[in-house]
């Protein structure tokens, strides 16, 4: 039993077979609708719909189609003027030959239907055309018109129903010239294999398990609002920095995969870039080291030199003193004697 109006009654025209049916909308939409306000009193916001020249507002009843020429002029077209174009399409859908499924472009499949059988004679070549596309695992593709334009369209087989696809015309779908990035990038076997393993842990979808999280959360955020509760709050976004390493986002988004489905990480293994090969932070941190020591170095050196001239050494300057040249020997004794006993010299005579 058809539980929804039809929007266009017709006929499928297949060869000399004509099959009558309906055209019924294929899909519905779930999205939450919203109303236009005043902020200040929540009144709604409404449009009227205006007369120019009498300066009224006019009826849905009233209301007709008109082309605007470039002089502004108003051609006015009724319906009764497009039913009647001479057109084979304008209350058939003319079947115009048959192709592979993957022969059509994703990019040019528009809105869906249902074709349902128009009384009880369209039950036998409805039935029919219906095995013919079962059976040849093709489509067919036809012209029709609806809503003011004619229009390309496919017809496939959905469980026991004729189900027809709109279709956009070729000249309808933009080339992807200027789309893709236009530096020159190199994706190394590495980085595949990570994506390959990215895309074997995610595994396969089930379409059917798939639902609107954000309706979800605007239907559960207007009750709150309905209710006098406050409203539910989103989680922290995650901080973090730019990615700049592919190979360890790749690495990570395999892991937290297995993780998430419980399975085992231990085989994802780190694996190393070109650009910060073994051992290159170490030697960095050495080449800074090293002036450093120098400087340490050097310091030592003239706090020595400050010591041997009558301060109390330290340790350090102790080390640093043994290491100096003969030539300075006799300085640093001054600051020694007082540690350990100097050997006594003999004075000499001063001349008479």
């Amino acid at each position: 039993m058809l539980l929804v109006r039809s929007i266009w009654n017709g006929a499928i025209s297949f060869g000399l077979v004509s099959i009558p049916i309906k055209l019924v909308n294929a899909t519905e939409s779930h999205s939450v609708s919203f109303r236009q306000i005043h902020t200040e009193d929540g009144g709604r916001i409404r449009y009227r719909k205006v007369c120019e020249l009498e300066e009224r507002e006019v009826a849905q009843g009233e209301i007709g189609k008109a082309y605007e020429d470039a002089d502004g002029t108003m051609i006015p077209i009724t319906d009764d003027d497009l039913a009647s174009l001479p057109i084979p399409t304008a209350k058939t859908i003319e079947i115009e030959g048959f192709v592979p499924a993957e022969k059509v472009d994703p990019l040019q499949v528009d809105a869906a239907y249902y074709l349902a059988p128009n009384g009880v004679p369209a039950a036998k070549p409805y039935t029919l055309l219906r095995e013919a596309l079962k059976r040849s695992g093709k489509v067919a593709i036809c012209k029709f018109a609806l809503r003011g334009r004619e229009r390309l369209g496919m017809l496939r087989v959905v469980d026991d129903v004729l189900a027809m696809h709109g279709l956009l015309w070729p000249d309808e779908i933009r080339t992807t010239e200027g789309v893709a990035p236009d530096a020159n990038v190199t994706v190394r076997d590495k980085e595949l294999d990570l994506a390959d393993a990215l895309m074997e842990t995610l595994g396969e979808v089930d379409l059917n398990e798939l639902h609107d999280d954000y309706r979800e959360a605007v239907e559960e955020l207007i009750a709150a609002k309905a209710s006098g509760e406050e409203p539910p709050t989103a989680p922290a976004p995650e901080t973090g920095g730019k990615v700049l390493d592919l190979m360890a986002a790749l690495e990570n988004s395999v892991r937290a995969a297995k993780e998430s489905r419980g399975e085992d990480v231990a085989g994802v293994t780190p694996m190393r870039t070109p650009k910060e090969p073994a051992g290159k932070k170490s030697t960095a941190t050495a080449k800074k080291s090293a002036p450093s020591a120098a400087s340490a170095s050097a310091s030592a050196r003239k706090s020595t030199s400050k010591s041997s001239q009558g301060a109390r050494s330290a340790q350090g300057a102790k080390k640093a003193t043994e290491k100096k040249s003969t030539a300075k020997k006799s300085a640093t004794t001054k600051s020694t004697a007082k540690k350990t006993p100097a050997k006594k010299t003999t004075p000499r005579k001063r001349p008479a």
